[in-house]
């Protein structure tokens, strides 16, 4: 516990000293952390980097941020669907280039895995590039990072009903509850801190949907290392396991929100 909130601690700061600078410093981050959880999802797969596949989906993942976020000279967002078919005819190639090597659960995997990485560290991003885009990154990683650890301490001392014990058996009810009260109250707070809107009810709503997709996407890479028969995504954050451990949430909210217009 210690180790994990001293790895907390260092990391949060160095991470919310990024986003206060944003621009090219925090462009760079995110596309790391990108990179680096595309190589935990390859490693949990027993995928090499450097094999076809890999390397396809690192590109993927890489000019998925970089056009959603208009960062290449020339090409825009309207052009990413073009990205995404190049990457499934190359990836169906590969199915008969190694004779069935490769199969269609082994392309979907990486594809999709492209996707779901890509997306959501790219909408991250988008979100400090907006206007006031600071204030609105901060309150959705304050307000995750809040209903995770309210739900982790409420489920620890309060917890007793399951939550869903088939993918995720130490999260309970009572946690996920603790959770999102937290979250409100973090959200609140920080409106109170930089008058984000007038409207006191739309905060609770805003504290409400982040600390339950957040919970979702948590459980969502739950169900994806229990499938590969892992614990931790990696080892990269000391008490805390790899990127995708620790941005499980942030990389399901931030694209709900934008989805439903909140960003």
């Amino acid at each position: 516990m210690k180790q994990r909130i001293l790895t907390g601690l260092i990391g949060g700061i160095g991470f919310i000293y990024l986003v206060w600078l944003g621009e090219l410093p925090y462009t760079i981050l995110v596309i790391l952390l990108a990179l680096i959880g595309y190589y935990e999802l390859l490693r949990m797969n027993q995928t090499p980097v450097f094999s076809w596949q890999g390397l396809i989906g690192l590109n993927t993942v890489l000019f998925i941020i970089l056009t959603q976020n208009s960062l290449l000279a020339g090409i825009d967002r309207q052009q990413l669907m073009s990205l995404l078919l190049v990457s499934l005819f190359l990836y169906l190639a590969l199915i008969v280039i190694k004779k069935n090597e490769i199969n269609f659960d082994q392309v979907s995997y990486h594809l999709f895995g492209a996707m779901y990485i890509g997306f959501g560290f790219s909408y991250m991003l988008e979100t400090r590039l907006m206007e006031h885009g600071f204030q609105f990154s901060l309150l959705v990683f304050l307000a995750t990072f809040a209903s995770d650890s309210g739900a982790y301490f409420t489920g620890k001392y309060l917890g007793k009903t399951k939550l869903w014990p088939e993918i995720s058996p130490k999260k309970t009810i009572e946690g996920s509850i603790g959770g999102i009260v937290f979250a409100i109250i973090v959200s609140l707070l920080l409106n109170a801190m930089f008058q984000i809107t007038e409207h006191f009810m739309l905060m609770i709503w805003a504290g409400i949907l982040i600390a339950i997709t957040g919970q979702f996407g948590d459980l969502i890479e739950s169900a994806l290392k229990r499938s590969k028969g892992v614990k931790d995504s990696g080892s990269l954050l000391p008490g805390h396991g790899g990127v995708l451990d620790r941005f499980d949430s942030l990389i399901f909210v931030f694209p709900i929100l934008h989805l439903l217009h909140i960003l």
